[in-house]
């Protein structure tokens, strides 16, 4: 993803002059087009997230739109105070791009996990927390985000996420894309989790049951007419992230639906547990171990359907 948004930035920036880019000493490479073109719009304010993250917001105060980039947890939990005061409380236009999260970086230990990023920034006032699925979702996502009047949260992975959709989406910012059509139970992503979320969609296909699969691109705000829909046709929804199942867009969606009591369906939330991981290992080493794996995911909505009295008939006892 982080190639995806190096490149729609720095073609973006051909046609917007206010569009600035500030690093966090991190994707010098990555940004060479860039800084080749635009020398004058891009920052390298090193080591220094919370300065990066002020200086945004007097850019954004003098008519610019800047955007901030390093890796997620040096974006948002070092920074925090910058972004809730800088940035939400004044409602400026700054766009933090949080490259890597979640378990993006899971050989690097627990400093450069990123699993309630999500949970902080949409608990902000003015704030828009964003989380594309794949690198046609990320260019999209980014060209509706600097169209918004304040600070927006983009939420990115690091490299090699598969492709889901074959080419830019019709996408909108707080409305929720449909990937593939099913009628049994409605599985809702966000973030890198939709190419398993299909996966998933695809092995419940085979074992009789049929998979609705929604990314909920945005999970502030709520597309809520989306969940209005979905919660009164579906027995079962299924969240599914790669962050904490506090605070994320499965809480999103719990509260949600505490609020509308009318509502008959059951939530299940799958994301990583509350308690840090202290093992070392690549991505999907810690997917494995966290219960983000394809066939735990699938364990899970097993699990739940058969006590699901609408399709306690379908065959689950091979999942």
């Amino acid at each position: 993803m982080r190639n995806a948004f190096a490149a729609e930035i720095t073609e973006l920036a051909e046609y917007d002059e206010r569009l600035v880019l500030l690093s966090g000493d991190i994707g010098n490479r990555l940004f060479d087009t860039f800084k080749e073109r635009y020398s004058d719009r891009f920052y390298n304010c090193g080591v220094a997230e919370a300065n990066m993250t002020s200086l945004a917001a007097g850019l954004a105060l003098t008519g610019f739109r800047p955007l901030t980039y390093t890796i997620a947890p040096f974006a948002i939990t070092r920074c925090f105070e910058q972004i809730r005061v800088d940035l939400c409380y004044q409602k400026l236009p700054v766009i933090i791009v949080g490259t890597g999260a979640g378990l993006s970086y899971a050989s690097n230990g627990a400093t450069h996990h990123s699993c309630e990023d999500i949970a902080l920034l949409r608990a902000l006032p003015n704030m828009t927390v964003v989380c594309p699925g794949d690198s046609w979702e990320l260019r999209a996502a980014l060209r509706e985000a600097l169209h918004q009047p304040g600070p927006v949260y983009l939420r990115i992975g690091k490299k090699g996420e598969p492709l889901v959709h074959g080419g830019l989406p019709e996408l909108t910012l707080g409305k929720a894309l449909e990937i593939r059509a099913g009628r049994d139970v409605c599985l809702l992503s966000t973030g890198n989790m939709l190419a398993p979320a299909v996966q998933c969609a695809e092995q419940l296909s085979r074992e009789g049951i049929s998979a609705r699969v929604m990314s909920f691109h945005t999970v502030k705000p709520l597309d809520e007419q989306a969940l209005q829909d979905l919660s009164s046709r579906y027995p079962l929804l299924v969240t599914i992230e790669e962050h904490s199942r506090l605070g994320g867009l499965g809480g999103a969606v719990a509260e949600w639906l505490a609020d509308h009591h009318e509502q008959r369906t059951r939530l299940l939330r799958i994301g990583t547990p509350d308690g840090f991981f202290h093992e070392a290992g690549e991505q999907d080493y810690a997917r494995e171990r966290l219960g983000l794996s394809v066939p735990a995911i699938i364990g899970q909505i097993g699990t739940a359907l058969e006590s699901q009295p609408k399709i306690a008939s379908l065959a689950l006892a091979s999942l």
